[in-house]
């Protein structure tokens, strides 16, 4: 079970880019400490008072961890959805299905950009409070979202991902 339970967090202020730790690889954390804890309620507080929001990474909130929440319930591109989970020091052990698709960032509020990237992750990581290694084997919608977020913790943004600047939009609705 990777569904998150742990305390309530704070809504933090989201950075955006060209904040220095967006484009800075996070260091990998201990699980089990009391702030890595306190992070990903945090992390988890902040996405979801964040309309339209289905991930945030620490780098996000400027800290340069290896920390993200996602949660794609109801989405309606998600098929595979394990509703609201953390991890922390994620890797993507494998990948397939490639496909292109819009993605936008919360750190990067003006645009939308299209990213080619595996519809189908296996995803190696542990969870925060008890370091319990888990694997999430996901698709779809959710495995972009994973994808994603691995990136924010690998000092990647979406823009670093598109194919060119043809592949860059101006956000038209903001929700």
């Amino acid at each position: 079970m990777i569904a998150w339970d742990g305390p309530d967090g704070r809504v933090l202020p989201v950075v955006t880019a060209p904040a220095p730790v967006l484009s800075a690889v996070g260091d990998e954390v201990d699980p089990t400490s009391p702030e890595v804890l306190r992070l990903a309620a945090d992390l988890v507080a902040t996405m979801r008072v964040s309309p339209g929001c289905v991930g945030l990474a620490a780098p996000q909130v400027g800290v340069g961890a290896q920390v993200f929440c996602v949660d794609v319930t109801g989405h309606p591109k998600a098929a595979t959805v394990h509703g609201t989970f953390v991890l922390c020091n994620a890797k993507v052990v494998e990948a397939s299905r490639w496909k292109a698709g819009r993605e936008g960032c919360m750190s990067v509020p003006d645009l939308t950009g299209d990213v080619k990237r595996a519809g189908r992750v296996v995803v190696s990581a542990v969870l925060p409070g008890s370091g319990e290694p888990v694997t999430v084997t996901t698709d779809a919608f959710e495995a972009r979202a994973l994808q994603h977020e691995i990136d924010h913790c690998d000092g990647k943004l979406f823009l670093d991902r598109v194919a060119g600047a043809h592949a860059i939009y101006q956000r038209k609705v903001y929700l």
